[in-house]
């Protein structure tokens, strides 16, 4: 008798039929449910006992960190994988759970990466929520295809006891603004294609804490009506248990929906690839990519780099998009530009990673003996590598971090740049001489959680100071040229300084205008600029775009100028590291060289000579056109039942904030309001004691403005003092 083929070995088989491979996401506001439905889906495909499943209390399974079971929030997006039998034949479902907090939506910009369609979970009794328009956002981005599930549902019937009529327009209403925002935010080619319907299927509703999900199509099929939905709740618990498993299992409706709805990386491929990747697409390696073609040129891009808590060794994740990959092959990284081995191939049976010897395009996998950045892009000669994963937020929090025993400091270092790692959307400046060294992120919880990590996972004594806004400088107006002179007195240097225009900037913010030094021309560039309204001229002259400022060359007929000009570039982007009012990053400046006064002998005009004299200049240009201070400031959506509408306007008020706009609709408010993030350490406290507990704010936006003018000199006094940085510095 031929034994029976275990998980593992169908998981392999089918691994390499791409029509019936399907990647996908849950991703949804937070606490909407995602894990307990992932947990869910684990246990149907008989890996977990099918009765601890959603139970928060006995852990989720893919909950691997002990601080997610703390908070009850996933941080880390983990993988799954599982077999699903539809109508007779079996399909490979890679399923990346993603976290709901905006404190972690990088994570979320790069799960998309991997997959194909997601699936949008909406509370049924909040509805949507601006986390989920982020979601949306981010999948529509990649071209990812959402379908949507309507969870606690449960709720409507326990706690607001709905009529089925009721509820059945409460879902119709979700639906409408589902699809609402679809036309929205997609490109013209998916606004109707990507709408759901609750009569296709491409809507379930149920409950991950209940085990149990409905879609139309299976309603059809098992014959239930919305009154046995509702005779559900006057069972016993024992009863409706058995009836959920045996007549509306949620992982069957869910994973049917999967299958049905979300495309196969063969069909993904072909409208993804040119979105995500800007090669040529009629080259043999665009060609394998948009075809998901197995014997073509590898290519794979890491999403998420793991680090295994035992042996300290990195694990790559990622999407193979083309061409098949074998333990032992020699690859290239077209970021970090070097040349590795990969010691091993993983595939995940549930949430368990497994050793594999080669696997074909269209999966998702991870490897290991390969040490790159996520957003890597790995092949076996040198590519035109996927664009870099874009973060919707920079970070705007900082705070230093020491260690008590001064012998513990390599330690930390070493640590610090594996959570860069782990996490790209932490920015880690080490300081070696000082001992100092400061994690930037998204908000206080991001911070407090990685700062927890360290010291739990990687057993290190650590203390971090208050939190530090990091500010930004600028200037408000036009400079005449100011002459900056080296210290040799033999070098002049005329630099003058002016606000960028706004159109520029976006442009360079949304990354239609790349950042770097201008080496030789880039047509591209040159159109983007054109159509922005620069002549020929400027355009010629640009020759570095550095964290949105911009330099430009306007010397005429300089015979040294090609000699001295990294340099000037070099001091430049110091500068614009560390701005003359109180050393913070410049932002949103144009500045130009207007003439240059060279000594003949190369010898007295190198670094030394150089350096300070062009520093010398910006800096005296930038004080004659009002240099002024930015401060970060946030949106934030907040929501909280009508009766604390008051304690909240005044709340925001305290906290220097302005209030945009305040819509109230039954029994709810959502006030949207715009915060300085240095008003706003200790926000989420205050906002819970304000309103109970009950208050939700959820950010939307991040820009930068003016400090006003009665508070900057006290701000640059602080950051200057904090720095150690004496009068004339």
């Amino acid at each position: 008798m031929a034994e029976k083929e275990t998980q593992f070995q169908k998981i392999q088989r089918i691994s390499k039929i791409q029509k019936n491979i399907r990647n996908i996401a849950t991703s949804a506001h937070i606490h909407h449910g995602k894990t307990a439905m992932t947990d869910n889906l684990l246990a149907a495909s008989g890996f977990m006992a099918a009765k601890n499943a959603g139970n928060l209390e006995e852990g989720m399974t893919t909950w691997q960190h002990a601080d997610e079971q703390e908070r009850l929030m996933t941080v880390d997006a983990a993988n799954v994988s599982m077999v699903h039998d539809f109508h007779g034949e079996e399909y490979l479902i890679n399923l990346i759970d993603t976290p709901g907090h905006i404190d972690f939506s990088g994570n979320v910009t790069r799960a998309m990466r991997a997959i194909d369609g997601t699936i949008v979970l909406v509370c049924a009794s909040e509805g949507i929520m601006p986390q989920t328009e982020t979601v949306i956002k981010q999948a529509l981005r990649e071209r990812v295809k959402p379908i949507l599930f309507i969870n606690k549902v449960d709720r409507l019937i326990k706690e607001l006891k709905l009529t089925p009529e009721g509820m059945q327009e409460r879902f119709e209403k979700i639906i409408e603004e589902f699809n609402g925002l679809i036309e929205q935010i997609a490109e013209k080619d998916f606004k109707q294609k990507w709408k759901v319907s609750v009569n296709d299927g491409s809507v379930a509703f149920g409950s991950a804490r209940e085990n149990w999900a409905m879609s139309i199509p299976f309603m059809k099929k098992k014959g239930i009506t919305f009154k046995d939905i509702f005779a559900l709740y006057e069972m016993s618990e024992e009863d409706k248990k058995n009836w959920v498993w045996k007549n509306a299992p949620l992982y069957e409706v869910l994973l049917d929906m999967a299958v049905k709805h979300l495309p196969n990386p063969l069909e993904a491929q072909k409208y993804r690839i040119p979105k995500i990747w800007h090669g040529d697409l009629d080259s043999e390696m665009g060609k394998d990519l948009v075809d998901c073609n197995q014997n073509g040129k590898p290519a794979f891009v890491i999403t998420r780099i793991v680090i295994e808590p035992k042996s300290g060794k990195e694990v790559s994740a990622g999407r193979l998009f083309s061409g098949t990959l074998k333990v032992g092959d020699e690859v290239y990284l077209n970021l970090a530009k070097k040349k590795q081995k990969i010691q091993q191939i993983l595939v995940y049976n549930g949430i368990k990673p497994e050793q594999i010897e080669q696997i074909s395009a269209g999966n998702v996998l991870a490897i290991s003996g390969v040490t790159g950045e996520a957003g890597e892009t790995i092949t076996l000669e040198p590519e035109t590598p996927f664009e870099e994963l874009k973060h919707i937020f920079e970070p705007v929090i900082t705070k230093s971090i020491e260690v008590k025993k001064t012998a513990d400091l390599p330690k930390l270092v070493e640590i610090l740049k594996k959570v860069a790692k782990e996490d790209p959307s932490v920015k880690v400046q080490i300081n070696e001489e000082t001992g100092e060294s400061l994690i930037s992120g998204m908000g206080e919880l991001h911070l407090e959680i990685i700062e927890n990590r360290i010291k739990t996972e990687k057993g290190l004594d650590v203390k971090t100071s208050a939190p530090i806004i990091v500010y930004r400088e600028t200037v408000q107006k036009a400079s005449p040229a100011v002459e900056g002179r080296s210290p040799n007195k033999h070098n002049s240097f005329f630099i003058k300084v002016e606000p960028l225009d706004d159109k520029i900037y976006d442009a360079i913010k949304n990354g239609e205008i790349s950042s770097g030094r201008i080496k030789k021309k880039n047509q591209d560039m040159a159109n983007k600029l054109a159509e922005l309204g620069w002549g020929g001229d400027a355009i010629r002259n640009l020759r570095d775009i550095y964290r949105g400022n911009i330099f430009t060359d306007e010397t005429r007929g300089e015979v040294h100028i090609g000699e001295v000009i990294d340099m000037i570039l070099d001091a430049f982007e110091m500068v614009m590291d560390q701005g003359p009012l109180a050393r913070e990053p410049c932002m949103k400046m144009k500045l130009s060289l207007i003439d240059i006064k060279l000594h003949e002998d190369a010898i007295h005009r190198g670094p030394a000579q150089v350096y300070p004299a062009v520093r010398e200049s910006i800096t005296g240009a930038m004080r004659q056109a009002n240099a002024s201070l930015l401060e970060p400031l946030q949106i934030h959506l907040i929501e909280v039942p009508d009766k604390f509408t008051g304690s909240m306007t005044k709340l925001v008020g305290s906290k220097r904030g302005q209030l945009l706009e305040i819509r109230q609709e039954s029994g709810n408010s959502e006030i949207e309001a715009k915060l300085p993030v240095a008003e706003m350490i200790g926000w989420s406290n205050d906002l819970r004691s304000e309103t109970e507990g009950r208050g939700v704010s959820s950010l939307k936006d991040q820009l930068f403005e003016r400090t006003p003018m009665s508070l900057q000199d006290e701000v640059i006094r602080k950051i200057r003092q904090r720095k150690g940085l004496s009068e004339n510095q």
